[in-house]
Parts: structure tokens; C-alpha cells; sequence
């Protein structure tokens, strides 16, 4: 049997993991609440705001080894078995929040959904680098990424409905076991890789190697990965790097407080959360996919890898400034706030498809998992420092945590521009 478009199928898989991913770590936000909303997990646990930037921590921590265990794992054992570790703990560790009793329960599940959730991130963009030649993967990157904002899209209606029919405890059994069931379409379809899969047709094994570098080439044929320390010494990963230091946690603020944000400033309850924090997500998922477009357009054009990233990383860049600008002056009601949101949101998911296909872009296969598994890794640290101050800042006002995240836009386009030169691969 031969299937034309395979490669759509294996990123078609790895995108709907990718939304069970983000229903899973939303859950938590969208069912917390406070004291005043009834059958929340912090009035069930007794937990405060406190608590709840405290177990954020604990899954950023875990997470942010997680990525660097990870990419090294996937370099390892590959893509297929990567992903059946991964998604078969986090799927599990969702599952098992349904039986938490307190805030250590709760945090060591957080911890092992952390440590396995991370894996997606270097898998998707080795399974990338793999399947597909370099001038689609900003697309396949940016459809991959669009499962994180569809994720966010399905998640707050979703959940909200579950949790008001059925509770939180229930709600977790369900969205847990979507993570068991993928593994079984994975194995059936990602038998190999392009070069000996038995269902691929001729015509699109002799795309994707011709349209890859011969660095990806020899990589797949048993070559060794370099070490982190060989890694790090090109000035080109030092783009990745820090760039991510400085944008992680623009995204992950929305993802982890927007809820949050939304429970304290207008008075909100779970299902009226459900109602709104889904909306700036579509914007994501747009973001993600014109992105990986539009980067791919431009590289098609020109003939430039370097050009084609860093345009789309800088136009991304400029509307998460202006979006960031607007939330501080307009943000004055829930509509105008998920509406600015919206627009952030679209700008994060157009430049960072782009950021995160960078390490595909410099390095070859057995080196791809680790680089993104460190650049992540790094940028969750940030995070992890945002999330001990958000908390005694949001006391007072939520305004200068906007300030401060739309300072980091800047930073982050700019190290990529002072550390890459040029983007190109470094193994001649």
C-alpha cells in the first residue's frame, strides 16, 4: 500500500497531539478559580493564588528539564518510540490529577505532566526536520505549533462544560485518556522513517531528501550528534537560546494567568471563562500557519533560508509590540482585553514557528532534538522567574507585567539578528 502526501499524515498526528497537549495543561487554569467560585479545585483543595504559582513552578521546572532530557531521548530512540514515552506519560499523569488530594498530590502530577510534556516540542521539530524538505518546514512547523493554539481553542469551552456537568475530578479522566488513545494511530502509521517507509511513494521519498540539506542526509544514515558543549560553540545557537529566554514567556503568561487574570479583574466564573479565554487563540493558530507561510513564500522567492526566517520573525515581532502596547492603554473591558489578546497572540505564533525551526535550519538531524531541547529548556527558566513574581505583582496591578513581557519582544528579535548572522546550516 502506498499513501501520496504521507508527510501530512505524520504532521497531522503530531498536530493533534499537540491539541491534546494544550487541553491538558489548560485544565488546571481554567478549573482553579477562587474561593468564590463553587466546585473549583482551589475552594475543593482549600488552595490560594499563592499555591497556584507555586504548582505552575513545579510543572515549569520539570518542564523545563524535560525539554533538555527529551531532545536528547529523541536523538536516541528516535521519533516513533520518543513520542509513544511521551504522550503515554503526560496522557497518564492528566488522568491521575482526577485522584489529588492536597497540594502535594497535585503538584507531583503537575511534575510528571511537566517532564512529559515537554517531549513534544523537540520531537515535532526533529520529526520535521525528518519528514520534510527545508522549504516547508516553517509550514509543517507552523501547522504543528497551530495544534497549541487550537488546543487553547477547544479547551476553555470544553473543559468549562465538562466541569459544570460533571465536575473536575471527571473532567480529568477524560481529557487524560486522549493522550492513551493517540499512541495507537501513531504506531500504526509512523512505521519509519521516509527512507524506508514502506508506505511512501517514490515520487515523495525523492522530495523530501532532495529538498533537504546533505548534513539532514547523512544525519539519518547513523551519524552521531554533537554534544551541547559543541553546540553551544557556534555563535548560531546562542540565536535560539536567548531569543527564547526572552519570548517563552509572553506565551506562556496567557497560557498560565490569563484565566487568572480574568477570574480576578472582571469577577468572572468557570464558565464564563470558558466563554472568553479561547478567543485570542484563534488568532494563534492564524499566527501559526501564515508564519510558516509566509516564511516559506519568501524563501521560495528568494532562495534564502536566512531571509525567509528572519522577515517572518521580525513582522511577528512587531505586532506582538503592538499588541502588548494596546493592552496597557485599551484593555479597559473583557471583550477589548481578549480582542487585544488575540492580536498578541497572532504575532507570537507568526515569528515563533520560525524561531523554533531554526535549530533544523543550523544543524542536522542528530543534533536538532537537543538544540531545541535546550533552547526550550531556557526559555521555561524565564518563565519559572515571571511565575514567582506575577503573583505578589498582580496584587497591585496586572499593568506592569504587560510592560515587562512587551520589553522581552525586543530583546528576544533582536538576539536572533546579533547571534545569527546568518541563518545557514554550520555543518559544511
Amino acid at each position: 500500500m502506498k499513501v501520496k502526501g504521507l508527510r501530512w499524515f505524520i504532521i497531522g498526528l503530531i498536530f493533534l497531539a499537540t491539541v491534546i497537549n494544550y487541553i491538558d495543561r489548560s485544565a488546571l487554569a481554567i478549573m482553579w478559580g477562587n474561593e468564590n467560585v463553587e466546585g473549583s479545585i482551589s475552594q475543593s483543595l482549600r488552595l490560594t493564588k499563592s499555591d497556584y504559582g507555586n504548582i505552575l513552578n513545579i510543572f515549569m521546572v520539570f518542564y523545563a528539564f524535560g525539554q533538555l532530557f527529551s531532545g536528547k531521548l529523541f536523538d536516541k530512540v528516535g521519533t516513533r518510540i520518543g513520542y509513544v514515552l511521551s504522550i503515554g506519560i503526560w496522557g497518564l499523569s492528566s488522568f491521575l490529577h482526577s485522584t489529588v488530594r492536597g497540594f502535594l498530590s497535585i503538584a507531583f502530577f503537575r511534575s510528571t505532566l511537566g517532564i512529559s510534556e515537554a517531549g513534544n516540542w523537540p520531537g515535532g521539530v526533529k520529526s520535521n526536520a525528518e519528514w520534510f524538505p527545508i522549504k516547508e518546514r516553517a509550514i509543517a512547523q507552523g501547522l504543528f505549533n497551530a495544534g497549541a493554539s487550537i488546543g487553547s481553542v477547544i479547551a476553555p469551552p470544553f473543559i468549562a462544560s465538562l466541569f459544570v456537568t460533571y465536575g473536575w475530578r471527571n473532567t480529568f479522566m477524560v481529557i487524560g485518556s486522549f493522550g492513551l488513545l493517540w499512541i495507537i494511530p501513531w504506531l500504526l502509521i509512523n512505521k519509519a522513517g521516509p527512507k524506508k517507509h514502506p508506505w511512501i511513494t517514490n515520487e515523495e521519498r525523492e522530495y523530501i531528501l532532495e529538498g533537504q540539506s546533505k548534513a539532514d542526509q547523512n544525519a539519518t544514515e547513523g551519524t552521531k550528534g554533537l554534544t551541547l558543549k559543541q553546540i553551544l560553540s557556534y555563535k548560531q545557537s546562542w540565536a535560539i537560546v536567548v531569543g527564547r529566554f526572552f519570548l517563552e514567556p509572553i506565551w506562556w503568561f496567557f497560557v498560565g494567568w490569563m484565566p487568572i487574570y480574568l477570574f480576578d479583574v472582571y469577577g468572572f466564573d468557570v464558565k464564563e471563562v470558558g466563554a472568553f479565554a479561547w478567543v485570542p487563540y484563534v488568532g494563534a493558530a492564524i499566527g501559526s500557519i501564515v508564519g510558516g507561510y509566509v516564511s516559506g513564500q519568501i524563501i521560495s522567492k528568494t532562495n534564502s533560508i536566512d531571509k525567509g526566517r528572519k522577515s517572518t520573525i521580525l513582522i511577528g515581532g512587531i505586532i506582538m509590540l503592538l499588541g502588548l502596547v494596546m493592552s496597557v492603554f485599551f484593555a479597559t473591558t473583557p471583550e477589548r482585553f481578549v480582542s487585544i489578546v488575540f492580536v498578541v497572540l497572532f504575532g507570537f505564533q507568526f515569528a515563533i514557528g520560525n524561531v523554533q525551526t531554526l535549530p533544523s535550519d543550523l544543524f542536522s538531524g542528530k543534533s536538532v532534538g537537543s538544540l531545541a531541547g535546550l533552547g526550550g529548556m531556557v526559555g521555561v527558566f524565564s518563565v519559572i522567574i515571571m511565575n514567582i513574581v506575577v503573583p505578589k505583582i498582580a496584587e497591585v496591578s496586572y499593568t506592569p507585567i504587560f510592560v515587562a513581557i512587551a520589553v522581552f519582544v525586543p530583546l528576544g528579535i533582536g538576539a536572533i539578528y546579533f547571534f545569527a548572522r546568518k541563518i545557514e546550516s554550520v555543518e559544511k
